[in-house]
């Protein structure tokens, strides 16, 4: 007999049905057997009047967690406050029994242990709804994403994890032994996003993992997480980047709403807003006067032409409240702040065309129109102090014909954090990576 769904019993009442599931609860009571079985749609309540024969003793020996398979009468219930139904058990087999003592409580949705332990755990840990929420609505924005990319003429890009040079900054690269030399992981696909401008493909996206070499413990950081890259051609300046964005993000986040706004206001209390209006764009140097002369805040010294976490926080407050927008672009960061590739403005060389996007207090995106011209280029990267031949493969790219292009990386996980209101981008990545988690 195939299994059913339990979010499907309803259509088999009065039928004998097989279900499969974890056993979340047992009494095992004198003269009656109640199981609580749950599956990835929902949970059912099975029951057994007990008697002296296998399938009672069976029962009897369930520990929590154990996977079982059960055949028996789906019947309306109505006073069972799990769904109004049940089903009356007539077969019962045990396809793997769990150890009685559990490392996690999972029944009852709580975090009781540090996260460092759910993640030890992480397999225990995702049994819970709200862990299988988050992946859903992941699934959701990934698809929404692509089907705005796919309807806008976009293609989609594979780009090499393993390459002989940094794509960002040397700091930040891990090494590895690659035959006779050194290859190192990824950091960004921003070169092989700009060779696709290069090849006429017009507008191209990439969703992939990157690697950052950062000995970093915040809730915002991680050494591999899934960066979200677009790129287009033929632009004006960075502006129009960010049209393209605040379109894309409106498309994904009215896709999740509609599938999954009631669930995350149950489980999350979240509402999913849909942006309205031009999001505001605010040059940095305005930022940063704003958040001195109105909220009383100095941004360090040491940041170097950027935003640390307390003024990004602090200006998202303050659009918010004058904007009503909880989507800020800080636009217009100084040279010292952005890498080679970034195009500086005609009118002050040392501006960059270049954006971060804030939501929430968090920066979800860094972009900016990309320097085309080979021998301004070529400039650029000799004014920060690097030399030409180990990414002269990169600067030819540009030397026989490159269109006025920019882009964006996009990080997923701290959208779904933000979007969930949850405090660390561990709780909404599937196996989290940082500088002290290898494993599982």
């Amino acid at each position: 007999m195939n299994r059913v769904l339990i979010k499907d019993v309803d259509k088999y009442i009065s039928q004998k049905i097989t279900v499969s599931g974890w056993v979340e609860t047992l009494r095992d009571q004198k003269k009656m057997q109640f199981i609580v079985l749950r599956d990835h749609t929902g949970k059912l309540q099975l029951t057994n009047m007990k008697a002296d024969d296998e399938k009672s003793r069976l029962i009897s020996a369930c520990s929590l967690e154990s996977c079982i398979t059960v055949t028996g009468i789906a019947v309306s219930a109505p006073n069972v406050k799990l769904g109004q139904k049940e089903l009356l058990v007539e077969e019962v087999s045990v396809e793997n029994f769990a150890e009685p003592l559990l490392p996690l409580a999972i029944a009852d949705n709580t975090d009781d242990v540090s996260i460092d332990h759910r993640m030890d755990w992480r397999y225990l840990d995702l049994r819970k709804r709200d862990r299988l929420l988050i992946f859903q609505v992941q699934t959701t924005a990934e698809m929404a994403m692509r089907e705005y990319w796919i309807n806008n003429g976009y293609v989609e890009l594979h780009s090499p994890k393993l390459m002989g040079h940094a794509s960002e900054s040397g700091s930040e690269l891990f090494s590895l032994d690659y035959f006779d030399r050194k290859a190192y992981l990824a950091q960004s696909p921003q070169f092989y996003k700009q060779m696709a401008m290069s090849a006429g493909f017009d507008k191209v996206f990439e969703i992939g993992s990157v690697f950052r070499a950062e000995p970093s413990f915040t809730s915002r950081h991680a050494t591999e997480f899934v960066s979200i890259d677009m790129e287009i051609s033929w632009i004006k300046s960075h502006h129009d980047v960010m049209d393209e964005e605040e379109a894309w993000i409106r498309y994904f986040l009215q896709k999740i709403k509609d599938r999954h706004a009631d669930e995350i206001k149950e489980v999350f209390g979240q509402e999913v807003e849909i942006p309205e209006g031009r999001f505001p764009r605010i040059p940095l140097a305005e930022v940063i006067s704003i958040l001195d002369t109105e909220m009383g805040y100095k941004v360090p010294q040491k940041q170097k032409g950027d935003l640390d976490p307390e003024g990004e926080r602090l200006i998202c407050e303050y659009t918010k409240k004058k904007y009503n927008c909880d989507f800020c672009f800080v636009i217009d960061y100084p040279i010292a702040a952005r890498p080679f590739y970034h195009m500086r403005h005609e009118d002050n060389n040392n501006l960059t065309k270049s954006f971060d996007l804030l939501w929430k207090g968090l920066e979800l995106t860094t972009g900016a129109q990309r320097e085309h011209r080979v021998e301004i280029l070529q400039k650029q990267i000799l004014e920060k102090g690097m030399t030409l031949p180990p990414i002269q493969f990169y600067i030819d790219f540009f030397k026989y014909g490159a269109p006025p292009h920019g882009g964006l990386g996009f990080g997923l996980s701290r959208m779904l954090m933000k979007l969930l209101n949850l405090p660390s981008i561990k709780e909404v990545t599937y196996l989290f990576r940082g500088p002290n988690r290898l494993t599982p």
